[in-house]
Order: C-alpha cells, then structure tokens, then sequence
C-alpha cells in the first residue's frame, strides 16, 4: 500500500515513540509506524527511542534521535 506525503501516517516536526527493527543498506536504523517505514541514522536494531520527524517523503520517512 503507497502512501502520499500528505496522507503518510506520520507528520514532519512531531515526535514519536519507536523500536528499531531492521538496518537499511545504507545502514540508518529501520522502524514502522502503522506500517511506513521511517530511517532512523544511527540506531540499531533493538534501540526503543523518541524520535522526531525531519521529512516526509511518498514511500517513507526520516527521523533523528529527540532527547
């Protein structure tokens, strides 16, 4: 199922709760809200982290570490 930025289920600038399941190839930590991916930079899998939305693209997301 596609998503449009628009309609994504997260929102650029909010924070969100996730657990890193996956590494990408390019090595950014990997997590799923509802289902839509979001690359985490340096995580791994297994971090439990707040992270917060930097963009939203179609297909995915990037987020950063929040504190």
């Amino acid at each position: 199922m596609g998503y449009r930025a628009y309609d994504a289920p997260v929102e650029e600038g909010k924070q969100y709760e996730v657990d890193i399941t996956e590494v990408s190839r390019r090595g950014d930590g990997l997590a799923r809200i509802e289902g839509f991916v979001v690359f985490v930079p340096n995580a791994k899998p297994g971090d439990h982290m707040k992270i917060q939305i930097t963009q939203v693209r179609d297909r995915f997301a990037i987020g950063e570490r929040s504190e």
